[in-house]
């Protein structure tokens, strides 16, 4: 069992380096969203330790990788994410994604244990159609508005809000949520997402491409993120990125993370249920190596589909 050399890095071999991890803290969720696919998660399966979690990152950071989004279910359920938080190595940058029911209380102690920033989700400004998209409860809707509002507050910015597109649900929705965004003076930034096909969603899919020019038209600058070639658009002082994994050779293509299941599993890929490799027993020294197998086992989804 060999520890990562101090120029070694985590490499596939299709070039693609990981810099990032996206680590499921918990598959428990208190919402219920009508399209959620539960990070590919099948199930209940338990949750790792707050050393688990931390040996991982420690060693991820060892071969280079600088970068953790910590996600769900939703993360905010666990009661020790700020001991989580305090216990990881230095980082360039820790983000959670979190539906943000939860976060008005514990904004500014996950900011002091560590986090820099969040993306919220938020599909829908009109509190009836976010019931419907969420299957809350009455009140939850202003919790997550005033959730939003703490996490400027106290500095967990740039937040981005995740805005799923829906047919007939939301997608006329995209004005009024560029107009919320300005209220915030550059704080807030949207992300609208195009809707992943993990369940029977099909009559939830919009047009995306008709969206996207819109955006366009409207827009004084568009610029073209690095990571997965993304368009970022600035419209009237709001800024918009639009995010389609679906059938996107270059979001795969340029795909520089890898996935923690809550359960302790390296993932390879969100879309591959195979190819997964337990770390929830490991131990430091043995880690590295299942880390190496993990991104042994790293093909593009694109490719793959065509190899079938």
């Amino acid at each position: 069992m060999n520890a990562p050399h101090k120029t070694e890095f985590l490499t596939d071999s299709y070039g693609r380096t990981i810099k990032s991890l996206r680590m499921s803290v918990t598959d428990r969720c208190n919402l219920n969203c009508i399209y959620c696919h539960n990070e590919g998660s099948t199930g209940t399966t338990g949750e790792m330790s707050v050393e688990t979690i931390s040996n991982i990152v420690h060693v991820a950071a060892d071969f280079g990788v600088n970068r953790l989004k910590i996600s769900g279910g939703e993360p905010l359920l666990r009661k020790d994410l700020e001991d989580i938080l305090v216990s990881l190595p230095p980082l360039k940058d820790v983000s959670m994604t979190t539906n943000g029911v939860l976060l008005q209380e514990r904004a500014l102690s996950l900011k002091n244990a560590g986090l820099d920033r969040v993306n919220i989700s938020l599909d829908s400004l009109n509190e009836g159609s976010y019931r419907h998209i969420t299957k809350c409860k009455d009140g939850v809707f202003r919790k997550v508005i005033g959730g939003i509002h703490a996490a400027v507050d106290v500095g967990l910015t740039p937040v981005k809000l995740n805005m799923v597109l829906l047919k007939d649900v939301n997608e006329s929705e995209v004005e009024a949520m560029l107009s919320f965004v300005r209220g915030f003076q550059g704080e807030v930034i949207l992300q609208l997402i195009q809707l992943m096909d993990f369940r029977d969603v099909a009559c939830y899919h919009a047009d995306v491409d008709e969206i996207e020019k819109e955006l366009e038209l409207k827009a004084g600058c568009v610029q073209v993120r690095e990571l997965h070639h993304r368009k970022k658009y600035l419209i009237d002082g709001a800024e918009v990125e639009f995010v389609r994994p679906v059938d996107n050779t270059e979001f795969c293509a340029n795909c520089n993370r890898l996935r923690v299941t809550s359960d302790g599993k390296l993932r390879p890929c969100l879309l591959v249920n195979d190819g997964l490799v337990d770390v929830s027993h490991a131990s430091v020294k043995e880690m590295p190596d299942l880390f190496r197998l993990a991104i042994s086992r790293r093909i593009p989804y694109y490719r793959k589909q065509k190899e079938i």
